[in-house]
Parts: C-alpha cells; sequence; structure tokens
C-alpha cells in the first residue's frame, strides 16, 4: 500500500510542475524588432479567390517563393529510377536532370534521402529560367537485401516548395560463408 501511495504522490508532484503557466509566445516578441515581421499573409489564386491554407506556413512560403507574380518550375526527365537486381554492398547512382520551365531563379534549399543509404548531390546556385540541372543520387545496398524502395524529398522555392523523386532495387543477399564440419574417425 505504502508502494502505491508512494507512486501516486510521484505522479502527482511531477503533474503540478508540468502543469505550470503557459506563456503566449506572441506577447514576448517585440513588434519594433527588426528581426521579426508581423504578417500572416492570405494566399490567394490568380483571381484573387482566398485560398485554404491546409499546410502550417504555406502561405508564407508561398509569398516568399513569388518574384513579381513569377515562380520557378522544377520539370524532371523522369522522377523515378529502378536500378533493377543489385547485389548487396553495391553503391548504385543514379541522375534525374532537371530543368527550370517557370518564370524566376530556382533555388534548391535541401534535397534529403529517405534513409542513410541513399544521398543526393544536389546544385546550390540558383538555376535561371531554361536552364538545367542535375542532381545525382547514390544508393549504398551494403545491409538491405531484399526489394528496396527510397525517396529523395526536395525543398525548393517552387509553387508546393517541395518535390519527391524515387528509387528502387532489388538487392541479392552477400551468400553467407558455408559451414565447415569437421568429421572424426
Amino acid at each position: 500500500m505504502k508502494k502505491n501511495s508512494f507512486y501516486a504522490f510521484a505522479f502527482a508532484a511531477l503533474l503540478a510542475v508540468t502543469a505550470c503557466k503557459k506563456e503566449d509566445a506572441l506577447s514576448k516578441v517585440d513588434p519594433n524588432s527588426k528581426d521579426v515581421e508581423m504578417y500572416a499573409p492570405q494566399m490567394v489564386n490568380e483571381a484573387g479567390i482566398p485560398i485554404e491554407n491546409t499546410e502550417p506556413n504555406a502561405a508564407v512560403q508561398s509569398v516568399e517563393n513569388k518574384v513579381d507574380g513569377k515562380y520557378p518550375v522544377m520539370t524532371f526527365n523522369k522522377k523515378e529510377h529502378d536500378f533493377g537486381v543489385i547485389n548487396e554492398g553495391d553503391k548504385v547512382e543514379t541522375v534525374f536532370t532537371f530543368t527550370n520551365t517557370g518564370d524566376a531563379d530556382l533555388l534548391i534549399t535541401n534535397a534529403s534521402g529517405s534513409c542513410g543509404c541513399t544521398v543526393p548531390d544536389y546544385p546550390k546556385e540558383p538555376i535561371k529560367p531554361g536552364k538545367s540541372g542535375k542532381m545525382k543520387v547514390t544508393f549504398d545496398s551494403g545491409g538491405k537485401p531484399g526489394m528496396q524502395q527510397k525517396s529523395v524529398n526536395i525543398t525548393a522555392n517552387t509553387v508546393t516548395g517541395r518535390d519527391v523523386l524515387s528509387i528502387k532495387a532489388n538487392v541479392t543477399p552477400k551468400a553467407k560463408p558455408a559451414e565447415t564440419t569437421t568429421v572424426t574417425q
């Protein structure tokens, strides 16, 4: 019984400590600070009709991406690549070529693989409208036997702000070393 009351007391104490007053973060922001912009823009379509914001910061991101009413557009030669059958331990790579078919400079701010075995290499400089770029994706199949499907998530200053590429491979497992048996006579 003492054990149960100890746990009840410990739980109550923990609850009291964590249930402290929540402060309004906005009240701590100095509206005169040059480091903070105090606005929440409303996204509108070409006709000026408000667009429902379904993602946090989507309106802010869209405003930041827009340059004089123009956006960059990433148009890929392919968005998927199948390496086919490869051996476990192989490092394979493919190149995704894209063209900026939009009307503003394209800037890729990040590209990351869905796991550490998938590594993208992307251009860091802006891609002018009409110009092309390449994204090399390397896949390390070490420790990844069987059918593998991985993705590369791209963050850029396009209308949507992101794009996804995918790769897949059927990885043949390494042969296990044969067991040796000793025959005694």
